[in-house]
């Protein structure tokens, strides 16, 4: 007993001298911690005081892990913009900082995944699979590490790729009335990027939730979504989290341009962005400018729309091509946000209700359109029969207006309208129907050498599908040189007609309908005789003299 007693004792004395010494060892260490507390609730934002330290743009915390942003920072009070559902805070409420500004997940675990701008899935698939997170507002790339646009982006749109070409690292904005098909011109060029190794990023503003499942469903069904990153702000959601929204987008494209890869991000659209961010700005005692934005609205597009470029090729050589979407009013396209737009990207394509109301789609107002950088990217086949479809349609457009008023037109003015509707009839075309180049350039090659021109007008839809159904007998080498960069040599060109004519052949009307009016002409030469007959016996009198006024003299 006793020499079990000495070594119960002999374990109790060494825990007790390791506790002493890890208490000896332990020193109390005080880790400071910010505070605030909410002093008012509002519609998107909150009034938080007692955080001295906070700095502009951070992130700070409320109860049911609820984000904000600072974005007023005063000497007594900071205004944040609440990125979540708020209804439960209340005055008193504690806050916290975070000391970190906002991020997003990025990473190839997005691709086929819809999310909204805090990175969380939307899609009931689980967790978004991410190990690398990126800040939500970044500079832009410097000049230095830029690249001249030198590939085009085929949206497999005819009259874009032809007439308004578009390159990597481009920005070309797209605006236009409501319902006149800007969506559907960014979800065709989103489908053409299927096997052309473009990542693609699909973000939705403040978009009604039907139009955003409406357009996920289609991306689904195409097969678009295995190389798509769609990243959703519904109409009821928060504008803190509307505001944020294509910054957080253009973080997770970023990162797969600075991979080296070519990216496709498209914004839908900044009109909603613009006006959550001029909610804000007026809750939080902003001054107002013109059409009550804030004087910085200019800077809040243009600082997101430049980080779109093309670096050069000692940074990876990736490129991130912007589509912004707008929306005009009335067609008034010399408002404040598309003026401000107009000017910040390379170019617009603008689209027109009277087009669209004629059946002409896509609705492109070519006049009205430009691509200032993609027209040097364009490959070399398309600028070849570009210049001239451009000025035959620009003429046929204004011959149009002039014939509406009855005036009579010459076999010249008439032939260019009739080129010019035939133009017309063949740049339309249908919804999620993207056309390939070899196919484009076909048609075109056809429109050029008015091989329509003796079509009928029903018929063009059909004619154009015989000629895009031909390309097939294009040999292989000629299609080849037509997804290069070299000029398009006298004989593929007459390669592509000759198949071209061949295929139009059964649409060119009969030689008989010709000869049809021949007999109608005989008669003719018969009545004359007879009206020369009658100032027979007037002789000496000039042919021309009346008659009557002869015998009264």
């Amino acid at each position: 007993m006793n020499m079990e007693s000495e070594s119960l004792q002999s374990v109790f004395d060494g825990v007790f001298a390791g506790i002493g010494q890890v208490r000896e060892a332990f020193t109390l260490q005080l880790t400071p911690r910010e505070v605030g507390t909410i002093t008012a609730v509002a519609t998107g934002i909150a009034t938080v005081s007692g955080l001295p330290g906070v700095g502009f743009d951070e992130l700070v915390t409320f109860p049911g892990d609820v984000l904000g942003i600072a974005f007023n920072v005063d000497a007594d009070e900071i205004g944040v913009v609440l990125l979540g559902e708020y209804w439960h805070l209340n005055a008193g409420d504690e806050v916290q900082r975070t000391g970190r500004v906002m991020d997003m997940a990025v990473g190839d675990g997005l691709l086929g995944r819809v999310i909204d701008p805090l990175g969380q899935p939307l899609d009931g698939n689980g967790p978004v699979a991410s190990s690398r997170h990126l800040p939500v507002e970044r500079p832009a790339a410097p000049i230095m590490d830029r690249a001249p646009v030198t590939v085009p982006l085929q949206t497999g749109i005819k009259v874009i790729d032809a007439l308004i070409p578009v390159g990597r690292g481009q920005r070309e904005l797209i605006l236009g009335d409501r319902q006149t098909g800007k969506t559907a011109i960014a979800i065709d060029t989103i489908l053409n990027q299927r096997g052309q190794n473009v990542v693609c990023v699909y973000c939705a503003i403040g978009q009604r939730a039907s139009a955003v499942a409406k357009a996920v469903a289609t991306l689904r069904e195409k097969g678009a979504m295995d190389y798509t990153v769609v990243v959703v702000t519904e109409g009821n959601d928060p504008p803190g989290l509307m505001y944020i929204s294509p910054y957080a987008a253009t973080s997770i494209a970023e990162s797969f341009m600075e991979a080296g890869r070519d990216v496709l991000i498209v914004y839908d659209d900044l009109t909603h962005h613009a006006r959550a961010y001029r909610e804000l700005s007026l809750l939080l005692r902003r001054p107002p400018g013109r059409e009550a934005f804030p004087g910085d609205i200019f800077y809040i597009h243009s600082r997101l729309l430049e980080r779109a470029t093309h670096l050069r090729k000692g940074l990876g050589g990736g490129s991130l091509t912007a589509l912004p979407i707008i929306e005009t009013e009335a067609q008034d396209i010399s408002a404040y946000i598309p003026t401000n737009l107009i000017s910040i990207t390379d170019g617009q394509i603008y689209l027109s209700p009277t087009l669209f109301e004629l059946g002409a789609l896509p609705a492109v107002d070519v006049g009205k359109s430009v691509s200032r950088v993609g027209g040097k990217a364009q490959r070399a086949a398309y600028r070849a029969v570009a210049g001239d479809l451009k000025l035959a349609y620009a003429q046929f457009e204004e011959l149009e207006t002039f014939s509406r008023f009855g005036a009579r037109l010459d076999k010249d003015t008439r032939k260019i309208i009739e080129h010019g509707r035939r133009i017309r009839a063949c740049l339309k075309q249908p919804e999620f129907d993207p056309v390939s180049v070899p196919a484009q350039i076909a048609v075109l090659l056809a429109l050029t050498a008015e091989l329509f021109d003796n079509v009928p007008l029903d018929q063009i839809k059909d004619a154009e599908h015989a000629v895009r159904d031909a390309v097939a007998d294009i040999p292989e080498e000629v299609r080849k040189r037509l997804d290069t960069a070299d000029k398009l040599s006298d004989e593929d060109r007459g390669t592509i007609i000759q198949i071209a004519r061949k295929s139009l052949a059964r649409f060119q009307p009969k030689p008989e309908a010709k000869a049809e009016p021949k007999p109608e002409a005989k008669p003719e030469p018969k009545a004359k005789p007879q009206a020369e007959s009658k100032p027979e016996v007037h002789s000496g009198v000039k042919p021309n003299a009346n008659p009557e006024t002869e015998e009264k003299s």
